[in-house]
């Protein structure tokens, strides 16, 4: 997840910096005891206790990301988005398309029946929010997507899931999550392409053609350093910015457009990203520079981990291969709770890799609350234990088991008491161990989290989520 620069020349994230045409993003950045969506107090899944190894701890993922889909049964009958995050980070009901995207492959990994119908009903959801937006039908997705009854912070309520009255989708806009990001098409895409290959309905394969032809319309550089742009803002102005990881995302999406479709235009569009990508590279330490900031300067600092994770799960090139061992070891990080900024219980410790090289240093606060440099970013740990599977050199499966073995801690440990829609649920990773700062100006809190359990999902299943799944 790269960032990005506003006219002020503050720095913010993908799944943030769109926010910024609308009001209350601070709010966005609550700790637990935010007020939850709902007074539904039934467990959606039975919380307490451990959730073993291997298959149970799957399945209990899995129930996680099925109660993210479920969580708002009054006002969502048909096609839906699942909830992000639980309630406890404040954002309410609020569904991001790059999480959605990362559950519909995971709930398709998972193989079962009832995956299966799960992954279509989020797929129609991704759909029905192509068709049926409120301002455009040029094939656009939003960044996120109220899909539950809330009541905002300035009393404003939200009575709706995510369909209007009128049909039309419920954007995201109290966050101002109203944006498209290259990154945040891509994954949907990606996504919509599993589908169609397992299902064959070709309805999800003519909504990722589409999700191709807004990004080669609106994104595609030819000046400076090429590759495609960041996106565009809520009010449709183009956002600058060239994101290394957005560019591995469209490798992987039009290489697999190229194949569903056997259409040469997107192995021309896959070249351009690769290009992009291609002079990321710092091959003298074995990483990638984040991007650029003004699509002519690269952005050095800091670097992240997503980019050589994906980088090599997209291409499976030789040459990007020591990112993965960059990462195990430049970003390598252990959460104590005997340190004085550690939210873990008392007695615990948990092992994996941060965000980025800035998140290791920093002492910025949110809410008040001081991150603590040596959190655990879990989606990123299940990244470099699913990528480091599909690499398969010698000890790669023994690192891995040790990172899954961490990330299947914390979801036995951490989150415990949270809720979807006000309804207790189990089961989901927390986005983080304790508090921390990714270094592009937002934090991951210890709540649960379609994207880490999703990744989790991967590597215990030993799924490339960036090429063609294999059948169950």
């Amino acid at each position: 997840m790269q960032h990005s620069t506003t006219e002020s020349g503050a720095h913010v994230s993908r799944r943030t910096f769109l926010a910024l045409t609308g009001a209350g993003l601070a709010a966005g950045w609550a700790v637990a005891g935010a007020p939850t969506a709902s007074a539904r107090t039934a467990s959606v899944v039975p919380a307490g206790g451990g959730h073993g190894h291997g298959a149970s701890a799957q399945r209990a993922a899995i129930g996680f990301l099925q109660a993210a889909t479920d969580a708002y049964p009054a006002v969502n009958t048909g096609a839906r988005l699942a909830q992000s995050y639980a309630d406890e980070l404040g954002l309410f009901s609020t569904a991001f398309v790059y999480d959605n995207a990362l559950a519909i492959i995971a709930l398709l990994a998972d193989g079962r029946r009832s995956s299966e119908s799960t992954a279509r009903v989020l797929g129609d959801g991704l759909l029905h929010a192509q068709d049926h937006d409120p301002g455009y039908a040029d094939g656009r997705l939003r960044q996120g997507y109220n899909v539950g009854p809330y009541t905002f912070y300035d009393g404003t309520p939200q009575p709706h899931g995510f369909v209007l009255p009128d049909g039309s989708a419920n954007i995201g806009w109290q966050f101002g999550f109203l944006g498209t990001a290259v990154g945040d098409m891509a994954w949907p895409g990606i996504a919509l392409l599993q589908l169609w290959a397992r299902t064959r309905d070709g309805r999800y394969l003519a909504g990722a053609v589409r999700i191709g032809e807004w990004i080669t319309a609106n994104t595609w550089r030819t000046t400076g350093l090429g590759g495609f742009s960041f996106g565009v803002n809520g009010a449709n102005a183009p956002v600058p910015n060239g994101s290394t990881e957005h560019n591995i995302d469209c490798v992987a999406f039009f290489g697999m457009l190229r194949s569903a479709t056997r259409d040469k235009k997107w192995s021309a569009a896959a070249a351009h990203a690769r290009a992009f990508v291609d002079l990321m590279w710092e091959p003298t330490q074995g990483f990638f520079w984040t991007g650029t900031n003004d699509g002519v300067e690269i952005n050095r600092d800091p670097v992240p981990l997503d980019t050589v994770t994906w980088a090599w799960l997209a291409t499976r090139d030789r040459t990007f291969r020591r990112g993965l061992d960059w990462a195990g070891s430049a970003l390598a990080t252990t959460d104590d709770a005997s340190a004085a900024t550690s939210q873990l219980p008392d007695g615990e410790s948990l092992s994996g890799v941060t965000f980025s090289t800035a998140s290791l240093t920093s002492t910025a606060q949110y809410n008040g609350i001081t991150v603590h440099p040596q959190g655990v970013w879990l989606e990123g740990t299940g990244q470099l234990a699913t990528a480091l599977l599909d690499r398969g050199t010698r000890g790669d499966r023994q690192s891995a088991d040790r990172l899954l073995t961490q990330v299947r801690h914390a979801q036995d440990v951490l989150g415990a008491g949270q809720h979807l829609g006000g309804a207790v649920v189990d089961g989901g990773v927390v986005a983080a161990s304790s508090l921390l700062d990714t270094g592009f100006g937002f934090g991951y809190f210890q709540v649960q989290h379609v994207g880490a359990t999703s990744w989790f999902v991967y590597a215990a299943t030993r799924t490339n989520p960036m090429t063609w799944l294999r059948r169950s």
